[in-house]
Order: C-alpha cells, then structure tokens, then sequence
C-alpha cells in the first residue's frame, strides 16, 4: 500500500492524550509511573544547565553501558518517538519505499507518511502468533527500499522477533543499500538477559528504545538511537533545526536512573507478572488472546465485535480505558497493558468483564 498523503498529527496519540484520565487505565503500553521519591536524589546532583550541546557525556556513556555498543553509536533522544522521528527524518527523502509491519504502532506509520515514504506492509498474522516471516519480508526488499521497520518486541502484541529472523531480513536490506530499523522499547520486559540488541547485528541496523515504558520513568524522556556514528552525527545536526539543548534536570537524573535500573526494573517485573495472572484467571469465552508470556501488552481479539462500542461504554459506565485496535488497523481487537498497579489492573479486568456483559445483554 503507498501512502501518498503526508498527515500533520496522529490521530491515536490525540485520542490517548484526551482519554488518559480514566480511574482503571488497562490500555496504557507503559509501567505506572515510577516516583521521584524513590530514587536516590539530592539537590545537590542537579543543575539547570549543562555542557550537553551533542550529548551529556555522563548520559552518553551510561546508555553506552547499559545497550553493550561504543559512545560514538549513541544518540540521546527525547523519548523513543523522537528517537524514530529523527532516525527516519535522517534517513528518508521524499518518494523513499519503507516496508511497515502490519499491525504497526500508529505513530511510527504516521510519522513516516509525514516525511513522504511510500509505504509497504508485511503482515503479522494472528493465526501465526504475530510472528515475522523473513522470507515474506526479502520478497519485498528491492531497489528502492531505503527502511525496514518493525517493533521488537512488538506493539501491540508483544510477539518476539529473534535474531535469525532480524539477520536473514538485514542481509536482504544489506544487498540493496537499506537500512532495518528496530523499535526496542518494550524489549527490555522480556526480563532476558541473553536477549540483545539488534545494533549489534549489522552495520544498518538502527535501533531505539528508551526508560520510558518498561521502567516508568516516562517523565525524564531518556530515549536512545543506537546507529553507525555518520547516521548519529546527520541527526545531532538535524535536532539542531528544532532544540538547541535537552533540559539538563532530565539528563542528570536519567544518569541516576541508569544506576538504579536494576531496583527499578524488579519493581515493573513484579507489577507484569502478577497482572499477567490476573489476565489468564479471566480470559473468557468471548475473548481470544495471544499471550506470549513476556512484555507489557497483550492484544485480545473481541469475538462478538464492536471494540468501539465496547470502549466508550467501559469509559463512560465504569471508568476504565481499554485502547481500541482500530488504532493498529484491527477494530476487532484491543490493547490491554499489563504495567499498572495490581490491585488497579485487576480491578480493571473485572470491570471490562461487567462492560462485555452488559453489552451482551443488549
């Protein structure tokens, strides 16, 4: 499919800015909110100002140790929709063919349609558990794919993409000189320490992530491209046309965070867990759900359909928030998160339960 229109805003980020407010948010793809006071800070490890015109070198080497690859490949971005953002906008050209996966997150979709790409799509298909077909992927590679992208693990399912089939999908961009960007920030809920980064796989390999989602820590905007240092320095300059410097408050506690990350993630590994027994404790007839046993979302199919309906009823009636498949380009499912609070989760669950059986009756 070619895209042909360039949108100027995303439709899902407006709808999730303007429905955030519900008392039994189940939707959100993040861990709750981690707070400020639980973190190891004084007042005295914080300054309004800084040297980080390219990069707070504190930061720099902090990301640089925590993804394994060298400084130089590393781009500090305002949170991973920035970090995709810049990485396409550095990459792509008007008319330039990008391969999308299907269903894809929103915003990724959108964004490249802004900057002109001519879109393709490669499905991910339920009935194969989400997962990426290599082969079904090079077919499409050609001359004039500049990028492939796909999220790893994947939004809204949570589906893995392991390194065979991201080595086999690179080769194949390799030998028409494009490019393979991973979006990694759920990776990080796999709680796997053998999985790595894809950076690591190949020289156009470009891959971001952030502490926002896994970690909760969504205000210090801490994102990251992980790229070969002439991609990292076209997009240092390319920040250059819109920020002049991050603000340095959020850099200097983003170096603390990566010193607590591992007290940090414990805590969102314990919130996933236990909601992910609450989910199967309820799954019901009318439900069909994908659970691959890791990450913080799942993406139920809604067997009697009207997710809309579904979601605004829930919202209205009973102050819970489910985000609507419709946004991933499948109105007959939704998007569960697993990171809340388990006693707010389940309490969810059990209203979206109430919700689907009152429509049922209607």
């Amino acid at each position: 499919m070619a895209g042909t229109e360039r949108p100027v805003k995303s439709e899902y980020m407006h709808w999730a800015k303007t429905h955030s407010g519900a008392v039994y948010n189940i939707g959100a793809s993040g861990v709750t909110n981690y707070p400020l006071t639980d973190l190891p800070v004084k007042l005295s490890d914080l300054e309004l100002t800084g040297d980080s015109f390219y990069g707070y070198a504190p930061l720099q080497e902090a990301i640089s140790r925590h993804t394994d690859v060298p400084v130089g490949m590393v781009f500090a971005a305002m949170g991973t929709s920035q970090a995709n953002h810049l990485a396409m906008a550095a990459l792509l050209r008007p008319g330039d063919e990008v391969l999308l996966e299907d269903p894809s997150y929103e915003l990724i979709l959108t964004t490249a349609r802004y900057l002109g790409a001519k879109i393709k799509r490669f499905p991910r298909r339920p009935e194969h558990d989400f997962t990426v077909d290599p082969d079904e992927v090079c077919r499409l590679v050609g001359p004039g794919t500049r990028l492939v992208v796909l999220t790893n693990l994947h939004n809204p399912t949570s589906a893995l993409v392991d390194d065979r089939v991201l080595e086999v999908i690179g080769r194949a961009c390799d030998t028409q000189g494009a490019y393979v960007l991973v979006d990694e920030v759920y990776l990080e809920s796999a709680f796997d320490p053998d999985i790595r980064t894809a950076a690591t796989l190949g020289k156009n390999f470009i891959v971001t992530n952030s502490l926002t989602k896994v970690y909760g820590l969504s205000g210090l905007r801490c994102g990251w491209v992980l790229a070969q240092p002439e991609l990292v320095e076209a997009m240092w300059r390319l920040r250059d046309l819109f920020e002049s410097i991050p603000p340095h408050v959020s850099e200097r506690l983003s170096v603390i965070a990566f010193a607590n990350l591992a007290r940090i993630g414990e805590r969102a590994r314990a919130y996933i867990d236990a909601n992910r027994t609450l989910l199967r404790a309820i799954l019901r007839d009318d439900v069909e759900c994908f659970d691959p046993g890791i990450g913080t979302v799942v993406f139920p199919r809604y067997l009697p359909g009207g997710v809309d309906r579904l979601s605004e009823e829930l919202l209205r009636d009973h102050q819970t928030q489910i985000t609507p498949g419709r946004f991933f380009g499948m109105p007959d499912r939704f998007r569960i998160g697993l990171g809340g609070k388990p006693e707010m989760f389940g309490e969810g669950l059990r209203r979206l339960c109430n919700a689907m059986d009152a429509v049922r009756k209607k």
